[in-house]
Formats: C-alpha cells, structure tokens, sequence
C-alpha cells in the first residue's frame, strides 16, 4: 500500500517516500488511514492479507479497534523467522536479480538503510508480537526452511 501511494504520488505517499528513503518507519496515522481504506474495498469482503502492517502495538490495537467495528475476526498473525544474515542475504540478491533485469533498485535498497530498518523493527517487533502471542493469534514458522516448505505452513495456518 505504501509503495502504491508512493508509486501514484499522492501527497500521503511522498510524505511515506521521505521517510522510508531515511530508514525510518512510516508513522501509525498515516499507515493506519491507509489500511482502514484499503480494508474497506470491495476485494477485501471476503478476506485480506496485511504484508508487513502492523509493525507497532499502536498500530495493532488500531487494527484491533478496525476489525471490531466491522465485526471481522483476524484468522493469525504469522511470524517468519529468519536470522539478520540471510535477510540482508536475501535483499542484496533481490537487488541484483532487479538489477539484471534491466529494472532499478529503490532508493532504500542499501546495506546501511536496510541494517538501520532491521534494527528498528527488532526493536519494535518484540512488544508486537508479545501482544498477539497473549492474544493467541501469534505462529512462527521457520523462514529458513525452503520456500516450498514455508509456503506449504503458510497455507497450513490460513486453512485451518
């Protein structure tokens, strides 16, 4: 959602753009408007997936308070464990891959920028998932595993 707002340069998005370009993470009011207007389209009537959101207690009590009002109960909160190496690993490869293929990296597609966002997220992650691992909505899954794997536990926890 972020990107797209980005991507369509609305003024919410170039406010976004400023800040991920720093690092940083997008502020609860402005990430939160943006999940409650996307929730309320017509292909999220049956269901939804929320990539990365929430990444803060605030902004998981916000997504609480949403899907109470519209009388929506959240199936899990899915954690994918994978150590800092392989994440920064994974995002060079990305990247070159991008590269390759003629595309261009973003702008917040560096070993410095990328470190600093993994530091503040490990900071921020541990209350987050504290707060739905005692709401019981909380399941890690191995994110070293193979994709066919994490993919096949992934499916597992929205089935069942």
């Amino acid at each position: 959602m972020l990107r797209a707002a980005v991507a369509n340069g609305t003024e919410i998005g170039r406010r976004a753009k400023a800040i991920m370009d720093r690092g940083e993470l997008v502020p609860d009011d402005v990430v939160n408007q943006m999940v409650s207007d996307r929730i309320d389209q017509e292909d999220c009537r049956k269901g939804f997936i929320l990539d990365g959101f929430p990444r803060t207690v605030a902004q998981a009590e916000s997504l609480t308070a949403m899907l109470e009002q519209r009388g929506v109960k959240l199936d899990a909160v899915i954690e994918l464990k994978v150590d800092q190496a392989s994440l920064i690993e994974r995002m060079e490869k990305r990247v070159a891959d991008t590269l390759a293929a003629g595309g261009t990296a973003r702008s917040d597609d560096n070993r410095e920028t990328f470190a600093r966002r993994l530091d503040e997220y490990r900071h921020k992650a541990a209350p987050l998932l504290n707060y739905y691992r005692r709401r019981g909505e909380l399941v890690t899954i191995d994110g070293m595993q193979g994709m066919d794997v994490v993919m096949r536990d992934i499916e597992n926890v929205l089935t069942t």
